[in-house]
């Protein structure tokens, strides 16, 4: 099969939410309660995608204020409905961020820097727009471990077809390692970094409730799947309902893990 037309689109909030964004909202105040800001600080939530991280800063954290940054007008507007003017959000992107230099005074970014080209660049620029003193924070998913949904799927698309190796998350983003993420944050030039694991239960009520989201397009899982022909794409979801821990019940319990950085910019 050729996969060099796989789209891996992140445009439309609804089918995101379904497929990862409501795990990325039980990430977000663990994630939050571990940086431990004190209150009245400006934030910055770089690749703020629908709203969850910056939400979690909003009911959390006693901001002074909350902007967010985000290139897709998709997610833009699905964060611009989640937050209700309680945000300042910006089209831009991780490299570029529409904001004056040492404009605020944490720099957070969730789910989002395994996807950005540039990583070194995108630090620079989170540390550029930080005051003297001020944090950087970063999470990704552990996707080459215990990031189940996605690893199930994956194991499974490569069994039946070698192509699909080349496309899951675990192959492609060596930076979701915490010793990988340890050894950017310190090329970058910030100091005293720390990296952490946050794990979460993902629970499914059926196996309708694992496989739907993949047919939603959004991510490169959903778009492989909706990349196959429809006999492929039965084989696919009859392999997963057999490989996946359904109970008698028809729920399956899995797991996420999250790999956490903060760091300080230096004076």
């Amino acid at each position: 099969m050729d996969h060099e037309h796989v789209s891996e689109s992140w445009e439309r909030g609804d089918p995101y939410e379904q497929y990862v964004g409501r795990w990325s909202r039980r990430v977000a105040p663990r994630f939050l309660s571990w940086l431990g800001m004190p209150a009245r600080r400006k934030w910055l939530d770089v690749g703020c995608g629908t709203g969850a991280l910056a939400a979690a800063i909003l009911e959390h954290c006693a901001p002074a204020a909350v902007a967010g940054v985000e290139p897709s007008e998709g997610f833009l507007g699905t964060a611009e409905a989640h937050l209700a003017g309680r945000a300042m959000l910006y089209q831009g992107s991780a490299t570029a961020i529409p904001l004056g230099d040492a404009s605020v005074d944490v720099v957070v970014s969730g789910l989002v820097l395994n996807f950005v080209p540039d990583q070194r660049a995108a630090l620079a620029e989170m540390a550029r727009v930080t005051g003297s003193g001020g944090t950087v924070g970063a999470y990704v998913w552990d996707y080459a471990g215990k990031m189940d949904l996605m690893r199930y799927f994956w194991d499974v698309a490569g069994e039946l077809d070698a192509g699909a190796r080349r496309l899951d998350e675990g192959m492609r983003f060596p930076v979701c390692r915490p010793d990988a993420l340890l050894s950017l944050f310190e090329s970058a030039g910030l100091s005293e970094v720390e990296v952490t694991a946050i794990d979460i239960a993902t629970p499914f009520a059926s196996f309708e409730d694992y496989w739907q989201p993949f047919l939603g397009g959004q991510g490169p899982a959903p778009a492989y799947a909706m990349s196959l022909d429809a006999p492929a794409r039965t084989r696919l979801r009859d392999r997963l309902r057999q490989r996946l821990p359904i109970q008698g019940d028809g729920s399956i319990a899995l797991a996420a893990r999250a790999w956490a950085t903060r760091a300080t910019v230096r004076p």
